[in-house]
């Protein structure tokens, strides 16, 4: 049964992630599969846009007290589970008690670390709830500051990178403990890069669902506001800006390829398991360069034969350590 928790559930709920839990060392892959399980079910609590806002904020909090071990009371999730079953997700909440139970079967060091995480970005989704709760296409809320983006993207993605260098950093061998606080920074700096392209690239699509994470103050520096951007045809006025935050971007993730760079050469799967999302990252802002982002019914995606390509090249240059580390400056000057 655990066994297929971490199998055919992770992989049903995981979609492309799966590559990078599939190649991931056993020492670490249960940790960090079981982490994602956990973060998924409360994602798709916090998601259910079917389901009134307080009545999902009531459920995560229950949800996070069981995680945390605040409280032993089952959960129930009758208001975002049909009876006649349906998406993988839904099932992952039916089979939630499983799950959790698995987490306390993880040892004291491997249950605190996950129950940290999960912490920290349900934290992040009830406060998305509360500042998003009343948007709309006709009611845009928008972060005010970059600071506030920058706490956000911590919440939701940068802890995830540190989490991932405390679990590589335990149970690896040969681990460099000695640079414990450097690849802890930029594993937050890889985790915020990666949530930032993703917020770039969805722009246009959180807009219409009355999200705007690009800062106010920002905006209105630049004589925008979040309203303005639901016309592609302001893009002229946007373009400067929006370059400055693909530049933030990519440096956050210049930063995840040189966590890459630096974890041991003996960490091959870890190392090729990071690799594929910063490259994939970095291409996914340059094609953001080349395109009106504005434009909804033109939504920027690297296809799977770009995939393929950085995953072959990846293994095949991985013997050359010069051509390897090579790869970083190439996504991005393409």
């Amino acid at each position: 049964m655990r066994h297929q928790l971490l199998t055919s559930l992770l992989r049903d709920v995981s979609r492309s992630f799966y590559l990078t839990l599939r190649v991931l060392p056993a020492p670490i892959r249960h940790q960090i599969g079981l982490a994602y399980l956990l973060a998924r079910a409360t994602d798709t609590i916090a998601d259910s846009e079917i389901v009134p806002v307080d009545n999902r904020l009531a459920v995560l909090s229950c949800l996070r007290a069981r995680i945390l071990g605040q409280s032993d009371q089952p959960l129930r999730f009758a208001e975002f589970v049909s009876p006649k079953g349906g998406s993988a997700e839904l099932i992952l909440l039916e089979r939630i008690e499983e799950v959790i139970e698995f987490l306390n079967q993880q040892t004291p060091a491997d249950i605190r670390l996950i129950r940290g995480l999960l912490k920290t970005i349900t934290g992040g989704q009830e406060l998305d709830l509360q500042r998003f709760g009343t948007a709309s296409k006709s009611c845009i809320i928008g972060l005010s500051s970059w600071s506030e983006l920058d706490d956000y993207t911590y919440r939701v993605a940068g802890c995830v990178g540190e989490f991932w260098t405390e679990c590589c950093l335990n149970h690896l061998p040969n681990a460099p403990i000695e640079r414990r606080v450097e690849l802890l920074e930029n594993g937050v700096r890889f985790g915020k890069g990666l949530q930032l392209t993703n917020i770039l690239r969805d722009l246009p699509k959180d807009l219409r669902m009355g999200r705007c994470y690009l800062p106010s103050e920002e905006l209105s520096h630049h004589g925008l506001s979040p309203e303005d951007l639901l016309e592609p045809a302001n893009f002229g006025r946007f373009a400067d800006y929006f370059g400055t935050m693909l530049d933030r971007a990519e440096a956050e993730l210049l930063a995840g390829w040189e966590y890459t760079d630096s974890l041991p050469r003996s960490w091959v799967r870890v190392r090729l398991a990071c690799a594929w999302p910063v490259l994939i990252g970095l291409s996914t802002l340059e094609k953001l360069r080349r395109s009106n982002v504005l434009e909804i019914d033109k939504r920027v995606k690297v296809s799977r034969n770009e995939v393929r390509t950085i995953l072959l090249k990846t293994i095949c240059l991985y013997p050359f350590p010069r051509a390897w580390s090579g790869l970083g400056g190439t996504m991005k000057s393409r």
